[in-house]
């Protein structure tokens, strides 16, 4: 593989260019083969959800053949199955479809038997796919907690604490479903850490989160619910813990991760001819907060470099939030990228892309943003700042140039940043 653009003539196309390794990388079609056992003999049902999972299934089907199952995906991002039913349904918000699409899924794995086998595809935005709330809670008080959990600046790892406690699939309970079937989950991860506990909200996976912590969570974060998920809370219901009897014969595979896609991408620019610097796959923080951390290292690493030097890039992956403050339409990773201009305030040696690998960042179906030192000439410091003040990154760029739409890339393993030092004359 060869980049598309060299890091000093195309600055911006090259940086690209990575991005779309780091997505090819974490294909369902690359990847899934590799860890696929021999069709099981009996029956066999494939379930999933995320962003991911109708490509996963997609992936399955070309070496099993048709199958039975269902699997959830966001609109948009259906795949032609022979077997498995697709169906679509809403994210980052739960919707009506996804209920009856979860309610049609737990009805398909009961009443299996020791000599069955269930296939579950899981990948980030699962847990927003996968809706049954509990007993007293309805769609639209879900509704209402996944609002407030997006607009908090709450990390991932503590929505989802909350997430598990008000859900009769989240936390393992989906797993448990399927026995005493034999349970094969492969995970496309989207999260920190690569914790099958923490992606989708670990529907097959034993959970050792407790309602206790999701009301202390809502404090922290200040968090307002309807008073049904305060009494539901109250309740305290517990996900599969640890040693659950029902997860025996479970089997969990991570198929797909962040630090393999950085990877890849890395890769790529050493064969441009730059010096690689890793800064890690699991970065979590505010976005505006981390774009001028990276922005100052990236000052540093240029003020220090000799005429000549090679290109220095520095990758990073990850979950960044944003704590809603104005009315724009932005996502952590334009609002990175805006942040990070801001910061470089033109200087003409650096370039940022930030974009998420499933190609829908926040509040619209752009994957992120490229930034160059023109960026504020062609808006103004004034107007950039008040883009990122009304958290309307994704509306800058869309005013300014910079944008990175992809349309659905069929996967998820979480946020890509790229810093691009180029040394001076």
């Amino acid at each position: 593989m060869t980049p598309v653009s060299t890091p000093a003539a195309d600055p911006g196309g090259f940086l690209e260019s990575l991005f779309a390794a780091a997505v090819a990388r974490a294909d369902p079609m690359q990847v899934m083969a590799a860890h696929l056992p021999p069709r099981p003999e009996g029956r066999l049902v494939v379930i999933g959800a995320g962003k991911a999972s109708a490509r996963m299934a997609e992936a399955v089907e070309a070496v099993w053949g048709p199958c039975e199952g269902l699997v959830l995906t966001r609109y948009g991002y259906a795949r032609p199955c022979a077997g498995i039913e697709i169906v679509e349904a809403a994210h980052p918000v739960p919707d009506q479809a996804g209920l009856e699409a979860t309610a049609r899924l737990l009805d398909l794995v009961e009443g299996l038997g020791p000599a069955d086998t269930v296939l579950a595809l899981i990948s980030g935005g699962g847990s927003a796919l996968l809706c049954a709330p509990p007993e007293g809670v309805t769609l639209e008080d879900k509704q209402a907690v996944n609002r407030a959990l997006l607009a908090s600046g709450a990390p991932i790892s503590a929505m989802n604490v909350v997430r598990k406690q008000l859900s009769r699939v989240k936390g393992g309970r989906l797993g448990a479903a399927c026995a005493p079937a034999r349970l094969l989950t492969l995970v496309i991860s989207d999260v920190p850490g690569d914790d099958p506990a923490e992606i989708a909200s670990g529907p097959t996976v034993a959970d050792a989160s407790t309602p206790e912590q999701a009301r202390a969570i809502l404090d922290r974060w200040t968090i307002a619910v309807p008073a049904s998920v305060r009494a539901a809370l109250s309740a305290g219901v517990e996900p599969v813990r640890p040693g659950d009897p029902r997860l025996a014969r479970a089997d969990t595979r991570i198929v797909a991760a962040p630090s393999q896609s950085l990877e890849a991408a890395a890769e790529l620019a050493r064969q441009a001819g730059c010096e690689v610097r890793l800064l890690g796959d699991a970065i979590e923080g505010e976005a505006r907060d981390l774009a001028r951390a990276q922005a100052a290292q990236a000052r540093e690493i240029a003020a220090a470099m000799a005429p000549g030097a090679a290109p220095v890039l520095l990758l990073s992956g990850g979950e960044c939030t944003v704590t809603r403050r104005g009315d724009g339409t932005g996502g952590p990773n334009a609002e990175f990228a805006l942040a990070a201009a801001i910061a470089l305030d033109g200087d003409p040696r650096i370039h940022v892309l930030a974009c998420d690998t499933d190609g829908v960042d926040g509040a619209a179906e752009v994957a992120g943003g490229r930034a160059g030192p023109d960026t504020l000439e062609r808006a103004g410091r004034a107007a950039a700042q008040a883009a990122l003040d009304d958290n309307d990154a994704h509306g800058f760029f869309e005013r300014v140039g910079g944008q990175v739409v992809t349309g659905p890339t069929l996967t998820n393993v979480n946020d890509f940043r790229a810093v691009l030092i180029l040394p001076g004359a």
